[in-house]
């Protein structure tokens, strides 16, 4: 089941049809499907062979689409990384990872001539930039793809279980966790997502966030899998989505709450241009359900909610699905199921709160080289998502919290740990916390408390200023430090950071 293989059905059996639309580039499937064989001969002479990883660090572009495919020909799996990566943290993924090959842009070659001779795996001719021609110590993406054959590369065997990609997601403890998500998982990804969002072959998909990141699967794959038509913008702004979607008919769109947000709130926001929708879908973190009410009420039965973990585990609130059940995140799709368990180990009944887990044919076959937090996530089948909710009498499940106090900003994952981990190093602090708050623009973002060694040793805007200026990644960067005598804590000693992320939401938002 090689799911690289359905670009090479589709240029067969629907060549001459629209499969991606990149600014002002449109690829029949056939065009399409010749530029990723010359991709995946390409890498086969440079001698990555099944089985290896190969890393992207690339915005959202067509080379990146493309080594997606071109890899899953060959059996090699991808390694997508954000480009908002930095020094370490973007060196220790890499040989975590085991990658072989990095594709990257101009961008982000300064950051790896950094950190280069701490790279374990890859060799001299393992570095591929995009964008660049002639750079020292670069293979240049057009030369090698142009040395490539467009006939299909040779036959990969590919079984259900092999690797498609890795999706890195840090742990609470700041160390990488590699999700590893096989063809088999992928190809449900085709049709689950396909049936759930009714996609059809005549669909047009745009999509403005991040390609690295899995919510862009839920899309991209069915996409893919039925031949349908792929748009995807170089950045997100309401107003170049809303243009895209009048102008090319979009259909289906797939969205974190911020970017819904800022698309209602746009001035060239109007319910006629965006008629052509039929699925609207949020992803990433809860939407606020004022803003629900807003999309529902000027695009009617087009809003669909995904609450899910990339290790496996959804649920889909389907606009057809009674209004009242708009504050929750609806049901597993077919073949998942879902339970709510208490501390003990014991399912609890209807109603009752506790940490939701859940099974199913899309659950990842493990964290990368780590069978330890593998283990710890997976029991009997199950995935502990450590999130607490609770399902109503009709089997929907509504969230409460989030047990881990993991952070979703903008659509990423953002761990309070690592973000105390650097702020802990500043000689005046004594201890930190780190919590969500509301954002309008981000639904959630970082703020951190603080209590100090001595007073007035640094001002809150220092420290934050300092703080924002070491971390690994953009998104982990803080709004506002609050400077405390101390923390509330249980009858433990330990910090309730529930307690201080109450007081600051009372009437306040970033």
């Amino acid at each position: 089941m090689n799911v690289g293989s359905l670009i090479t059905h589709h240029a067969r059996y629907r060549p001459n049809h629209i499969a991606v639309i990149f600014e002002n580039t449109r690829l029949t499937y056939a065009d399409y499907n010749r530029r990723i064989n010359r991709l995946a001969n390409a890498m086969l002479a440079q001698g990555i062979i099944k089985g290896d990883k190969v890393a992207t660090l690339l915005p959202n572009s067509l080379e990146l689409m493309e080594v997606y495919w071109a890899a899953a020909k060959i059996g090699a799996v991808t390694v997508p990384l954000s480009n908002l990566l930095r020094g370490k943290g973007l060196a220790t993924l890499l040989n975590d990872s085991d990658t072989k090959m990095v594709f990257t842009d101009h961008t982000m070659v300064g950051e790896l001539n950094s950190i280069r001779a701490d790279l374990l795996n890859l060799s001299d001719s393992g570095f591929v930039v995009t964008d660049e021609v002639n750079l020292d110590g670069y293979l240049d993406y057009p030369t090698l793809s142009a040395n490539g054959s467009e006939e299909e590369p040779p036959f990969a065997d590919i079984q259900d279980d092999d690797p498609f990609n890795i999706i890195y997601s840090s742990g609470t403890t700041g160390l990488p966790k590699g999700i590893v998500l096989t063809h088999y998982v992928r190809a449900h990804y085709c049709t689950q997502f396909a049936a759930s969002y009714r996609i059809t072959p005549e669909s047009i998909v745009a999509h403005a966030g991040a390609l690295v990141f899995n919510g862009a699967f839920l899309t991209f794959m069915p996409t893919m899998y039925l031949g349908a038509t792929y748009i995807l913008l170089k950045q997100y702004t309401p107003e170049s989505l809303i243009e895209t979607i009048e102008r090319e008919k979009v259909t289906h769109i797939k969205m974190v709450p911020s970017q819904i947000i800022g698309l209602l709130n746009s001035p060239k926001f109007s319910p006629n241009r965006l008629e052509s929708l039929q699925m609207i879908g949020s992803v990433g973190a809860p939407l606020l359900r004022e803003h629900k009410e807003s999309l529902n009420s000027q695009l009617p039965r087009r809003f669909y909610e995904l609450y899910g973990l990339t290790e496996g585990f959804m649920t889909i609130l389907d606009p057809h699905h009674p209004a009242t059940k708009l504050d929750s995140v609806g049901v597993p799709p077919p073949f998942m199921e879902i339970k709510i368990m208490d501390d003990e180990g014991k399912e609890l009944p209807q109603g009752g709160i506790g940490e939701i887990i859940g099974r199913g044919p899309m659950l990842m076959s493990g964290y990368y080289k780590r069978p330890d937090l593998t283990a710890q996530a997976v029991r009997d089948g199950w995935l502990f998502t450590g999130d607490v909710g609770y399902l109503d009498p009709d089997g929907f499940l509504y969230l409460v919290d989030r047990k881990k106090d993991l952070i979703i900003s903008g659509g990423v994952n953002v761990y309070p740990r690592d973000i105390e981990e650097v702020i802990v190093q500043h000689p005046m602090v004594k201890e930190v916390a780190v919590f969500g708050v509301p954002s309008e623009k981000w639904g959630e973002t970082p703020v951190a408390a603080v209590t100090l060694k001595q007073d007035g040793g640094i001002s809150a805007q220092d420290l934050c200023d300092w703080v924002n200026s070491r971390v690994e990644a953009r998104y982990q960067r803080i709004s506002e430090v609050i400077i405390k005598e101390d923390f509330p804590r249980s009858a433990a000693g330990k910090t309730l950071k529930r307690i201080m992320r109450d007081e600051f939401w009372q009437g306040r938002k970033i």
